[in-house]
């Protein structure tokens, strides 16, 4: 998506080899222009595979799944990462890694949220090694839920999480695809 790779440009900041910090427009200060025309891009995409629900992580993949949930008129269902009084012992739980935190947690689903038979689109703002897809994948397996494809932001091709997918059969679609940051610079896939 070319927009979002012209932002990226604009205002993304590579901090090291593998980390860009993009917390001005798409994950901790949202800029709602940009993320609409996202979610109707990534929505476009799926748009006739029958999704019924739209699944993330909270925090950072909720403003994109949100707009694509909006576009694709269907319910959108983010994973927990803390326990809440009002979040019953009715879950699916799963186990994700933060690469950029560094931090393992665990994720929760409310069992009335996510169905058996289900089809499900996960979505996410960044895709490296694939850690938070699989745990949310792990939730889809335990919800007898049908994974329709994984819906990115922004993806770096280097920590091959998306090949990873791939190979396994998954449309992975994602807004940009990143190769490296050499020199301090995002190189996007050709």
């Amino acid at each position: 998506m070319k927009l979002l790779e012209t932002k990226i440009l604009e205002a993304g900041h590579v901090l090291d080899s593998d980390i860009l910090k993009v917390d001005n427009f798409l994950n901790h200060q949202v800029d709602p222009n940009l993320l609409n025309k996202m979610g109707e891009d990534m929505a476009k995409h799926y748009a006739n595979l029958g999704v019924t629900k739209i699944l993330t992580l909270e925090v950072s993949g909720i403003p994109l799944a949100f707009t694509t949930a909006l576009y694709l008129n269907v319910p959108m269902v983010y994973a927990k990462k803390t326990k809440s009084v009002t979040l019953t012992d009715e879950v699916y739980t799963s186990v994700v890694k933060s690469f950029t935190k560094k931090i393992t947690y665990d994720i929760k689903v409310d069992k009335k949220f996510l169905v058996p038979g289900d089809k499900v689109l996960i979505v996410d703002d960044f895709l490296a090694t694939g850690a938070a897809l699989q745990g949310l994948s792990e939730i889809c397996k335990q919800a007898e839920a049908e994974i329709v494809g994984y819906g990115i932001a922004i993806e770096k091709t280097f920590q091959n999480g998306g090949k990873y997918f791939r190979d396994l059969g998954y449309d992975v679609y994602s807004q940009a695809m990143i190769s490296s940051f050499e020199g301090g610079k995002v190189h996007f896939q050709a």
